[in-house]
């Protein structure tokens, strides 16, 4: 599931308030964010892709993924031309990874972290 355009980073705070109906009792946002249309939340549960269709974006897919489930992801820093990190992340069950496109000024080590923090349990 690739999506284009670059992701920005979004308040926690404010996604948690914005996307509250779909999350479970106590379910907390960490790291939120934005890419055109679309958010990637990372949650203290799941990663949550909403992925916003069609030209008035009124039909929203809700794409949740358990931490459970990554077998694998990869980071590709921002380099001297390319000024953008890219994140790949792999499903159980799927050959095809997850890609999206951060802008320079998302700290992609900060991406990393979360992934790593909660794909781990």
């Amino acid at each position: 599931m690739a999506l284009f355009g670059n992701a920005h980073t979004v308040d926690s705070g404010s996604a948690q308030q914005e996307y509250s109906r779909l999350l479970g009792q106590n379910e907390q946002v960490h790291a939120a964010y934005q890419l055109i249309r679309d958010t990637i939340l990372f949650t203290d549960r799941r990663l949550l892709l909403v992925d916003k269709q069609g030209i008035t974006g009124k039909k929203v897919e809700y794409h949740s993924v358990p931490y459970r489930s990554i077998t694998h992801f990869s980071v590709e820093t921002a380099g001297t031309f390319d000024l953008d990190a890219e994140l790949k992340i792999w499903i159980s069950g799927s050959a095809t990874p997850i890609q999206k496109t951060f802008t320079k000024g998302v700290d992609i080590y900060e991406v990393q972290a979360i992934l790593t923090q909660f794909a781990a349990k």
